[in-house]
């Protein structure tokens, strides 16, 4: 419980405050064309969440997954970012945190520098942006910058959550709903951001 001090609060990126599903499916096919290896990119943006490493490994033996996930980040900072959108509420979400004058924190399994790019190009401001993490060690990220509350759409950002003693707050924008989310352990579910103003006013006033 936060009562009335002003709030740190961490958001995950890809499916919680964006839509990067264009973007990295664009990349994937890119990818695929250009190392002749088949990548069904429609699969690969059905899960997103972990690191991109954990995402080659079904594509790539094990030896080329470090090289080709640099590659893959170096394309997705030219070809990535430009068709991302910004999801329902996002926006709305951040400003919302500031209203309280508190802080938002980007915790994400995403490259940061590519992270940060999504994130300027869509007007997205937040306080701080900490990528390549993913389950547990969001949850140190977010027990480090003294947040208490991790907003995510996926399982693991739930641990990320739990492992910061943070509340968590999940969205059911990703490739979870809302029923397993709960089951998973979710303090609270969301159908997407839209809800999350006026949750924050009242979790804020208890």
């Amino acid at each position: 419980m936060i009562g009335r001090t002003a709030p740190t609060i961490g958001f995950d990126l890809d499916m919680t405050l964006i839509d990067s599903r264009p973007g990295i499916r664009k990349v994937y096919d890119l990818l695929a064309a250009e190392t002749g290896t088949p990548i069904d990119s429609g699969l690969v943006v059905s899960r997103l969440g972990p690191p991109v490493e954990q995402e080659l490994a079904h594509w790539f033996p094990a030896e080329r997954v470090r090289p080709v996930a640099n590659r893959y980040r170096a394309l997705y900072a030219l070809h990535g970012v430009d068709d991302c959108l910004a999801l329902p509420g996002a926006h709305d979400a951040l400003a919302a945190v500031r209203k309280h004058g508190g802080r938002s924190i980007v915790v994400t399994g995403k490259h940061t520098p590519n992270a940060r790019l999504n994130l300027d190009a869509l007007d997205l401001a937040a306080d701080g942006v900490y990528g390549s993490v993913f389950g547990p060690e969001k949850g140190t990220v977010l027990r480090e910058e003294g947040a208490t509350v991790y907003v995510g759409d996926h399982l693991a950002d739930i641990v990320g959550a739990r492992t910061a003693d943070a509340l968590a707050v999940a969205v059911a924008t990703g490739p979870y709903s809302a029923g397993e989310l709960r089951e998973a352990g979710a303090d609270v579910v969301l159908a997407d951001l839209t809800a999350f103003p006026d949750w924050l006013e009242s979790y804020l006033s208890r």
